[in-house]
C-alpha cells in the first residue's frame, strides 16, 4: 500500500495484499503447477478483500488449468493474527497458503502478536488498491465536503467503520484523513470490523456514519445505489467511478492498500519455488488480468524474496506511522 502524507515518515506505500499460493513452473496437464490438496486460508470473514482476492485467484487458477480443487477456507480473528498464528504452526506444509495484506502487518503491531510475518515464507504480492470513503444511500452526507464539515465539528459523534483492526489499511486511511483535516487522530471514533462483509452491514444499517474499505469490495453496492461513494484515497480517480481524490477534496494525503500471499515456514526450496511458480503463472494468465480490471485492482506483482524485503520494510513503516499518529 502506498501512503503519502505531509509526514516525513510516509514516503512509501502501505498496503495489504491477498492472493493464494497458486503458481509454480507447471500446472494443469502441461504446466507442472499442480499442487494436489492445496488449501488457501483467508484470515478474516467472508466478503472482505482478502476473501474476494483469494476466491478470485483460486477460480482463475483453476480456469486457467494451473491447478485444481483448491480449498479456500476462512479462519477469522484478531485482525488476521489468528490465521497467521495457525499458518506459522503448520511448519513445512507446502500445501497451505494464506491471503494477507497491510491489515495483517498492522494487526501484528497493535495486538503484539508473538508470531509475525517474518516467521512465514513470502510467496508474492499481488495487487494494490485504493480505499474508498462510502456512506449509505440515505446518509445526509452528499459529498466528501459535507462529511468533513460534520466530522470536524464533533469527531467523536461520527463513528467511522473499517474492515480491519487498528493498524490495518481501513484504520490508517481515516486516521491520515483526520490528520490532514486538522482532526486529532486520537479523537476519531473508529469501529473495527472483521472484514468488509461485517462492515457493509453496519454501513447499510446506519451503525456508522461512514465506512472506509477497498474499492473492489463494494463496487456492486455502489453501482446498485446502495452505497454512496464520496471519495477515493489514492493519487488518481478510479476509472468508471464518479468520486474525487482526497487531494481534490483539499486533504494533503493519499493512501493505497496491497494484498499478497504467504506460506508456512520451513518449506523446502522446491516447495517454495512451486508455490511462487504457480502464482507467477496465475499473474500472467488472461483470467487474472481480466479480474484485475473487473475489480479495480492495480497489478503490483512482486514474487518471492523481493516480496520478503517489501514485508520487512512495511513492518517498519507501519510501526513508524502508528507511533507518529499517536496510535
Amino acid at each position: 500500500m502506498r501512503l503519502r502524507t505531509p509526514l516525513a515518515l510516509l514516503g512509501a506505500a502501505l498496503l495489504v495484499l491477498v492472493g493464494p499460493p497458486l503458481l509454480s513452473p507447471g500446472s494443469g496437464s502441461d504446466t507442472g503447477t499442480q499442487i494436489p490438496g492445496l488449501r488457501f486460508m483467508v484470515p478474516n470473514t467472508p466478503g472482505g478483500g482478502y476473501d474476494i482476492t483469494a476466491r478470485t485467484a483460486a477460480k482463475n487458477a483453476e480456469d486457467a488449468g494451473l491447478t485444481s480443487d483448491i480449498e479456500v477456507f476462512n479462519l477469522p480473528g484478531a485482525g488476521g493474527t489468528v490465521g497467521l498464528t495457525h499458518l506459522v504452526g503448520e511448519h513445512g506444509n507446502g500445501r497451505l497458503a494464506m491471503s494477507m495484506g497491510l491489515g495483517v502487518v498492522g494487526a501484528v503491531h497493535t495486538n503484539k502478536t508473538p508470531k509475525t510475518l517474518a516467521d512465514t515464507t513470502p510467496i508474492a504480492r499481488l495487487t494494490e488498491e485504493q480505499d474508498i470513503v462510502v456512506v449509505g444511500k440515505n446518509s445526509p452526507y452528499r459529498t466528501i465536503q459535507d462529511l468533513l464539515a460534520a466530522w470536524k465539528k464533533d469527531p467523536g459523534k461520527l463513528p467511522v467503520g473499517g474492515g480491519s483492526s487498528p493498524g490495518g489499511p481501513d484504520h490508517l486511511a481515516p486516521m491520515l484523513m483526520a490528520r490532514a483535516a486538522g482532526i486529532a487522530p486520537s479523537s476519531v471514533n473508529y469501529i473495527p470490523f472483521d472484514g468488509g462483509g461485517e462492515l457493509l452491514a453496519s454501513i447499510l444499517g446506519n451503525k456508522v456514519a461512514f465506512g472506509v474499505s477497498g474499492v473492489g469490495e463494494y463496487l456492486d453496492q455502489i453501482k446498485a445505489g446502495e452505497l454512496r461513494l464520496l471519495a477515493v484515497t489514492g493519487p488518481e480517480r478510479v476509472p468508471g467511478l464518479d468520486a474525487p481524490t482526497l487531494r481534490e477534496a483539499g486533504l494533503d494525503t493519499e493512501f493505497t492498500n496491497w494484498r499478497g500471499i504467504v506460506a508456512p515456514p520451513g518449506l523446502s526450496e522446491a516447495e517454495r519455488d512451486k508455490l511462487v511458480g504457480l502464482v507467477r503463472k496465475l499473474h500472467d494468465s488472461p483470467q487474472w488480468q481480466e479480474s484485475l480490471k473487473k475489480n479495480g485492482w492495480d497489478d503490483a506483482f512482486l514474487p518471492g524474496e523481493e516480496f520478503g524485503s517489501f514485508l520487512t520494510a512495511q513492518d517498519k513503516q507501519v510501526g513508524s506511522v502508528l507511533k507518529e499518529l499517536g496510535l
